[in-house]
């Protein structure tokens, strides 16, 4: 219950926010978050680098303000989500020991503030350093 208190007090929070040309870039530091929306719900896999996307093959979703989370399961909440819907992205953990230049692992928790759910996604299918 507590988390369900949490997530409408999160969703009123940012109702009153400003909005800043539709999205705030994603956040940086472990513990803040930004306010997009989302741009597309997709599969993680496609057949080829234009074919259609593979069915099953786990959830992904982009932000409008060029933000990509992925997860090699289906996701329901990802599932339910639509294009345009508003969403808060937080940024709960960061990686540490990666390679110069790799950035990839970053997780983050979002939350869609049209269908209240949540979920918890990496911003690639590999930590840093991995393949």
């Amino acid at each position: 219950m507590q988390a369900k208190r949490w997530l409408i007090a999160l969703a009123a929070a940012s109702l009153m926010w400003p909005s800043v040309g539709g999205a705030e870039p994603l956040p940086i530091r472990e513990g803040t978050c930004a306010r997009t929306a989302i741009a597309a719900v997709e599969q993680r896999l496609r057949g080829g680098p234009n074919g259609p996307f593979i069915t099953g093959s786990g959830s992904a979703v982009r932000f409008t303000n060029g933000g990509y989370q992925v997860a090699y399961a289906e996701v329901p909440a990802v599932e339910n989500s639509r294009t345009g819907d508003p969403v808060l992205v937080c940024l709960i953990r960061i990686p540490r020991g990666c390679p110069r230049g790799d950035a990839r692992g970053r997780v983050y928790t979002t939350t869609n503030l049209r269908t209240l759910e949540s979920w918890t996604m990496a911003d690639s299918e590999h930590q840093c350093g991995g393949a």
